[in-house]
């Protein structure tokens, strides 16, 4: 009795722990010391520590009674609780076969645990595929058709999986079988779903070669997709139930489509708004004139200021992305260019001289030649 060590300290938690972490300290002593993981001779010892003390503490009443009177609460029981050659797994909550299944990939060592894991009714795998947008597809919306795999109830067997169904041999229709199993810990008894009828509690006398048992069948579709207005790059479409197929059962996973969309020739986007760099003449900027611009919608005549330079903005209001899915419409931004002219014939030149030779300074040019000046 003297040569025990606290429960706490076993566990590595405190007196005030929850149940929680208690719990979570068994779960990483388990992994850490199971004899079929860790070939230290002392770890039998320690793995068989560790039991006894959660055994203990995962106990309301067992762990009040250790609280107030230590390891003599359970003198009559050799020290451990349920007493006897072999130990009592009562106790636990949580199941043994999970803790070293996670050790394991699935399924205990001791065996048996495994049809648990077969029997499960897994979700299918979520699928992410690209699709490609030109840029008035993603502007104004589109329909397009994706190939995807999907599973639908067998046509051949109507999806029971077999033909002359017959209560399950192997646990009666209960669904579940109780094995018996042996570890050098000692024995103990475990319920887990029967792994020839998955839990159903039945069976077939003749399995249905279409399906493989499955009731399920996969079959390659092409489905119609309705793709919104206002899509933009890298933005995704969540298709539920036409992602991988489940197994035993399961639901079919998601399809996700992630888009990517063409630049355009002239539009620039930027979220919901267009922007468009409009040329203009020396003669245009200068004195300002009518420009025949194109939107999204149509053409519209917009009227350009006098003096206008480079980066000067107008705004047209909601000639941009009509967004579906936000119902926000953006706007639409003309940029200006004044081009300056490359070639010149000789009357242009001496027009362009001429026009050099009248007062032609602005305040911006008058400010720098001041600063040369000066």
């Amino acid at each position: 009795m003297a040569d025990k060590r606290d429960y706490y300290e076993v566990l590595g938690v405190s007196k005030n722990a929850t149940d929680d972490e208690i719990k979570s300290a068994f779960r990483k002593l388990a992994k850490k010391y199971h004899p079929d993981i860790n070939k230290d001779p002392d770890a039998p010892n320690k793995f068989k520590e560790a039991q006894e003390a959660y055994a203990v503490l995962s106990d309301k009443n067992k762990r009040s009674q250790y609280d107030q009177f230590g390891h003599a609460a359970f003198s009559g029981n050799s020290g451990f609780p349920g007493g006897g050659g072999a130990y009592d797994f009562s106790g636990f909550d949580i199941n043994l076969d999970d803790i070293l299944g996670s050790m394991f990939g699935g399924g205990s060592p001791f065996g048996g645990g495994s049809s648990r894991s077969r029997s499960r009714r897994v979700r299918g795998e979520d699928i992410l595929r690209d699709v490609s947008l030109s840029f008035d597809e993603a502007v104004f919306g589109c329909e397009k058709d994706i190939r995807v795999n999907v599973s639908e109830e067998c046509p051949e067997c109507d999806g029971k999986g077999g033909f002359d169904e017959i209560t399950c041999p192997d646990c009666h229709g209960s669904g579940t079988v109780t094995t018996e199993q042996h570890t050098l810990f000692g024995a103990f008894m475990s319920k887990t779903t029967c792994s020839r009828c998955h839990g159903e509690g039945r069976s077939f006398k003749r399995i249905c070669s279409k399906c493989n048992g499955h009731g399920t069948v996969i079959q390659s579709k092409t489905i119609t997709v309705k793709v919104p207005s206002g899509i933009d790059n890298g933005m995704r479409l969540r298709l539920s139930g036409k992602g991988g197929p489940g197994s035993n059962g399961g639901p079919n996973g998601d399809l996700y489509l992630e888009f990517s969309v063409a630049p355009h020739k002239f539009f620039k986007r930027e979220e919901d708004d267009i922007y468009l760099t409009v040329p203009l003449n020396f003669c245009e900027a200068t004195l300002g004139c009518k420009k025949d611009i194109r939107t999204l919608y149509g053409v519209v005549t917009l009227s350009v200021p006098s003096g206008t330079n480079s980066l000067d903005k107008q705004r047209i209001k909601g000639k941009g992305v009509k967004n579906s899915t936000t119902g926000h419409t953006g706007d639409m931004y003309i940029v200006f260019n004044v081009c300056t002219p490359q070639k010149l014939n000789r009357k242009q030149k001496e027009l362009f001289k001429e026009l050099e030779e009248t007062d032609l300074s602005t305040t911006e040019i008058d400010k720098f030649d001041k600063f040369v000046e000066d």
